[in-house]
């Protein structure tokens, strides 16, 4: 049987990358369209829906922001501590996630919160499109890190 802690930080995180892919999806297809909007052909920005929502205050901080960031810290530490190919796919997975937690808090919230405060121009509907197109990076990254994750996971009971 594989130990403990390891073995349940592993477990967490294919859990939280799970959800974290599934909500990303779900906000990025059903969500959006609320906030961002076409009339003809010009776009608008709806700040008054992204503020109603809060998305960020009402879900992700409790489901990404705290959790998936201290569990891929630590799943990057315990997977620095195993070896072979189990080691390979966890760091790969917790590589994977590293980055998209460097690029949500350097780019993703700070835009967002910028937006929620932004009045419906031109220039707020192109930086929300930016937004929203460079999100696709953002479940690329976090699908990459749940497949390496579920693989890591696969590898630690074959051990076990």
């Amino acid at each position: 049987m594989p130990d403990a802690l390891p073995t349940a930080l592993l477990w967490l995180f294919v859990i939280n990358l799970g959800i974290a892919l599934g909500a990303g999806l779900y906000e990025g297809r059903i969500t959006l369209a609320d906030w961002l909007g076409t009339s003809g052909s010009v776009q608008h920005w709806n700040a008054d829906a992204a503020r109603r929502d809060d998305a960020g205050r009402r879900f992700w901080v409790f489901v990404t922001t705290i959790p998936l960031t201290v569990l891929t810290l630590a799943n990057l530490a315990a997977a620095w501590t195993s070896s072979g190919a189990l080691r390979h796919w966890w760091l790969t997975a917790a590589g994977a996630a590293l980055v998209e937690r460097v690029l949500t808090f350097s780019y993703f919230i700070p835009t967002m919160v910028r937006l929620m405060r932004a009045p419906d121009t031109p220039e707020s509907a192109a930086l929300a499109t930016r937004w929203a197109k460079r999100n696709y990076l953002r479940h690329l990254l976090v699908l990459i890190a749940w497949l390496a994750a579920l693989k890591a996971f696969s590898l630690l009971y074959q051990r076990g």
